[in-house]
């Protein structure tokens, strides 16, 4: 058994439980290239090889424009629980687990949950006693070094408590820039707080922009934008005032609570930065910046619901980048800009003309998963589905563990009838991340399908913890509470349901089958009626000429199952029928 004391005090940095587990292990392991990217975002100074990688890697820090989103670290702590499976069983004792990072609890969560781990706290350790000098000294030291770890936050921790504000800034600086770009929104944040409070005013937009995108992808939109105001009121310049406006129609838009969006406001703020990027001299500066608040303005105009005048902000984006930036320059605006395109395009119902521009997206970033994701869907709505699967797979193997495609691959092989490789994707994605809640309506489904009405009900419970409100969690509910012979309870489940989404086709048809059951014929026609309304289904019609017939009407039943019979002309139970009748 591998046991393992560690300090988890936020002044070492982000992940630091996960670093001491990553030096602890790594020596040990025949190949930890499988897992590169977890491990060399934890410890990026150990020597792990390099298995999979980014264009971004390659690039200076200046055209990097792609931060990690919210959900990076649980992306990067799932991969390190995978990591470690093998390697339990593993005892940690922890130290100051109160004052720890957000992502080594949001690890700890889940190794927790995943592989059951060992976890004894040990309550709080004193912070070491220095003076001034020793933690210079120990800066230094750590400076002298050369180790990237410390500089996520112990090297800025000694700098701040030493004896020059100036090396403390800066320290705290280039960790929250650090942080920042690895993903590590909590501590990028907080290492900038700090840094403003020590800044001399050269340097005050710099951290602040910093620190307001911390805080916009960590549910704290009000600080950023208490940031942009204040730079609005100190003047900054042309550039850094375009970015203020830019960043505010992004919290405008992007708000974690949805309540508080407001794209017409957002509208505004990006209109403001266009005007302003417009007017800078230099062509290659203005290309980059007016592109960037172009393609900012078409999110904006999808949250407006106006999906073509987005697409044509995006068309403009495109054209002003390939005309007026250098040859090779700033690879990765280019490729976003073409993806961007590509997900209006199959929003607008064109998956076909959406594929060039995935495959370009691709062929600039193979490394990156997300597009083949994209493409994958593309590939899905064309019913090309072993390519679609393919693209799936591909983002399994080239990025972090994602739920997604695993939840688009199970609706796949749930179309082809493969249940049990359907519910292992949804059981993965729900491991993955417990708060996916659609992958619950899903599996619901398959359990119903499988004749676990217990486990239907169940997910559709847990589901509806998260979303109380989600009108297929609540069909899926109705549906399984049918089943076990709770029929007020299914009712309820279902008339909630309808209330919320009455053009659900699938919610009346299975209100309908209950009605049934429970003897209403004329209940059940009227639902299936409205349903056959919404969605013209075989079933549907088969059913409600079941409805029909008991009911004496013989020749609309007739009818209903010749016209089931043009929609599905293999069903047997379909031609049985209607020759009885």
């Amino acid at each position: 058994m591998l046991e393992l004391t560690v300090d988890a005090h936020r002044r070492h940095g982000p992940f630091t439980i996960a670093a001491a587990l990553a030096h602890s292990t790594v020596p040990t392991v025949a190949a930890p290239e499988l897992h590169d990217l977890e491990l060399r975002a934890v410890a990026p100074d150990l020597d792990i090889p390099v298995r999979r990688t980014s264009v971004a890697d390659q690039l200076a820090r200046s055209e990097r424009i792609l931060i990690p989103g919210p959900r990076h670290t649980l992306r990067l702590a799932n991969g390190l629980a995978e990591y470690l499976r093998p390697l339990l069983p593993i005892r940690l004792t922890v130290a100051n687990l109160a004052q720890a990072d957000p992502t080594d609890h949001e690890f700890l969560e889940v190794v927790r949950r995943r592989l059951s781990l060992d976890v004894i706290d040990s309550g709080d350790a004193p912070e070491p006693d220095l003076t001034p000098e020793e933690h210079d000294l120990r800066a230094s030291d750590l400076e002298a070094s050369g180790l990237i770890r410390p500089r996520f936050g112990e090297l800025a921790y000694h700098r701040e408590r030493g004896g020059d504000p100036e090396l403390a800034a800066k320290a705290l600086w280039d960790a929250m820039g650090r942080c920042l770009m690895a993903g590590f929104h909590h501590a990028a944040a907080d290492l900038g707080e700090r840094a403003l409070a020590l800044a001399g005013p050269d340097d005050w937009w710099r951290i602040a922009y910093g620190v307001a995108l911390a805080c916009s992808s960590i549910d704290r939109e009000d600080d950023a934008r208490k940031l942009l105001d204040e730079a609005r009121r100190r003047g900054v310049g042309p550039k850094e005032r375009a970015t203020s406006a830019y960043l505010t129609a992004m919290l405008l838009v992007r708000h974690h609570n949805p309540a508080r969006r407001d794209p017409e406001e957002a509208m505004a703020w990006i209109n403001e930065a266009i005007i302003i990027t417009s007017l800078l001299p230099d062509r290659r500066e203005r290309a980059f910046h007016l592109s960037f608040d172009l393609n900012g303005a078409a999110l904006v105009q999808v949250r407006r619901r106006r999906h073509d005048a987005a697409r044509d902000l995006v068309e403009q984006a495109i054209d002003l980048a390939e005309r007026d930036l250098a040859e090779g320059e700033h690879p990765i605006h280019r490729l976003v800009l073409r993806a961007n395109r590509a997900t209006l395009l199959a929003m607008a119902g064109e998956p076909e003309q959406a594929l060039p521009d995935l495959d370009a997206a691709i062929a600039a970033d193979p490394g990156y998963p997300d597009y083949y994701i994209d493409r994958g869907n593309a590939l899905h709505q064309l019913g090309r589905h072993d390519e679609a699967v393919a693209d799936y797979e591909t983002a399994m193997e080239v990025g972090l563990p994602l739920p997604e495609p695993y939840y688009n691959r199970a609706e796949i092989r749930f179309a082809r009838g493969d249940l049990q490789g359907a519910l292992a994707d949804l059981s993965y994605v729900l491991e993955l991340d417990p708060e996916f809640v659609a992958a619950y309506v899903n599996r619901s489904g398959i359990w119903a399908a499988l004749g676990e009405h217990a486990k239907a009900k169940a997910d559709a419970l847990r589901g509806l913890e998260l979303e109380p409100r989600n009108a297929y969690l609540l069909a899926a509910l109705g549906q399984a509470e049918a089943t076990l012979g709770r029929h007020e309870a299914a009712l309820t489940a279902f008339r909630t349901s309808l209330d919320l989404d009455p053009e659900a086709a699938t919610t009346w048809a299975g209100r309908a089958v209950l009605a049934y059951e429970l003897g209403d014929l004329d209940g059940a026609v009227a639902d299936l009626t409205r349903a056959i309304q919404l969605e013209e289904s075989p079933a549907f019609l088969f059913n409600r000429a079941v409805a029909l017939r008991d009911l004496g009407e013989q020749e609309s039943a007739r009818s209903d199952l010749e016209r089931a019979a043009r929609l599905d002309p293999g069903d047997e139970d379909i031609r049985a029928l209607l020759s009885a009748i």
